[in-house]
C-alpha cells in the first residue's frame, strides 16, 4: 500500500505499557479456553465473558517497542485515519454523522468495556466502549500460522473491525445481538456469520474509497486481502485445527463467503450493496 504522506489518527490509545492482571482463569487459562473455543467452532470472543468475572488490576510498566512494532503501530494509525476519512464521507452521503472508534493497542492482555481479553482472542471490536482492540503481534501470527502476510492483509483486519463499528452506528449490530439472544445456538451462529460477512464487505468498501481518495492500492494488494480472507474462514480454520469442519458451528463464514463479500465491497464501493441479512443463508 502507498501510505506516503498520509496522516496518523489521533484516536489511538496505546496501552502496550499496561499489564492487566485478573483473578480467575489467568492468562494461561484464557489462552487454553480460547483455543478450545476456536477448535469447537465457537467465537473466541466468548472468552471475554470468562475473563469478566474476576477483579482486574492494571499496572503501568515501561514499554520499549522494537522498530518493527513501531512501524506497525504507525501503519495501523494511518489505516485508522483512512477509515475515518472514508466513513465520514460515506455517512455524510446518508445524512448521518460518523463518530470514529478508538484503536486500543495492547500487549498480551487488556481490559475492555466488554471484559478482559488476551492476545489469543485476536483483534476485536467492543461496542460497549466503541473501541477496536489490537495486539500487533497478531500480524506476526497471521504470517507464521496462516501464511497470510502483506500490508493490505493487515489493513483488511483493521478495516473489518471498524466495519463492526459502522454496524453499531447504523444499529445493525445491536439489533442482531438482541435477536441472537432469543434464538437457538445454530440460528445465533448464522446471524453472527451475516454480521461478519457484512463487516468484510464494509472493509472492501473502505478500501475502494480509500484508493479513490489517496491512490493507496498497489499491485498485489487486493490479492493479499483475498488471500487472508480465504484463510480465516471457519471451514479452513476448523479443518486446520481438527481435520474436519462443523458447518452448524460456523460464526464467521466460510473462506469462499469471506472472499466473496470482501471482493464485492472492493468492486462496488457501495454501502447499500452490503445487505447480508436479506438473502437466504444458503445463498450467502
Amino acid at each position: 500500500m502507498n501510505l506516503q504522506g498520509r496522516r496518523e489518527s489521533k484516536n489511538v490509545d496505546d496501552r502496550r505499557g499496561q499489564v492487566t492482571k485478573k483473578a480467575g482463569l489467568g492468562i494461561g487459562g484464557l489462552i487454553i479456553a480460547g483455543i478450545v473455543v476456536l477448535i469447537m467452532g465457537g467465537n473466541p470472543l466468548s472468552v471475554l465473558q470468562l475473563a469478566g468475572n474476576g477483579a482486574a488490576t492494571t499496572e503501568n510498566t515501561e514499554y520499549v517497542a522494537t522498530a518493527e512494532e513501531q512501524e506497525l503501530a504507525t501503519f495501523a494509525s494511518k489505516i485508522l485515519a483512512g477509515t475515518e476519512d472514508v466513513w465520514t464521507a460515506e455517512f455524510k452521503k446518508m445524512g448521518r454523522t460518523y463518530t470514529p472508534p478508538k484503536l486500543v493497542l495492547f500487549k498480551g492482555s487488556v481490559q475492555s468495556g466488554c471484559g478482559g481479553a488476551t492476545s489469543s482472542s485476536g483483534p476485536f471490536y467492543c461496542s460497549a466502549d466503541q473501541c477496536v482492540y489490537l495486539d500487533l503481534e497478531f500480524f506476526s501470527s497471521m504470517k507464521k500460522q496462516l501464511g497470510a502476510d502483506g500490508d493490505f492483509a493487515y489493513a483488511y483486519v483493521i478495516a473489518h473491525e471498524v466495519g463492526h463499528h459502522v454496524q453499531y452506528l447504523l444499529g445493525t449490530l445491536t439489533e442482531a445481538h438482541q435477536k441472537m439472544s432469543r434464538v437457538s445456538q445454530k440460528e445465533s451462529n448464522q446471524i453472527s456469520v451475516r454480521l461478519e460477512l457484512q463487516a468484510d464487505y464494509y472493509a472492501g468498501v473502505w478500501a475502494y474509497h480509500d484508493n479513490q481518495m489517496f491512490g493507496s492500492l498497489e499491485d498485489g494488494d487486493i490479492e493479499e486481502g483475498l488471500n487472508v480472507a480465504s484463510k480465516i474462514g471457519d471451514d479452513y480454520l476448523q479443518k486446520k485445527a481438527q481435520g474436519y469442519s462443523v458447518p452448524d458451528s460456523f460464526n464467521h463464514g466460510t473462506s469462499a463467503q469471506r472472499v466473496k463479500w470482501l471482493k464485492k465491497g472492493l468492486t462496488t464501493g457501495s454501502v447499500q450493496g452490503g445487505d447480508t441479512f436479506s438473502p437466504s443463508y444458503a445463498n450467502l
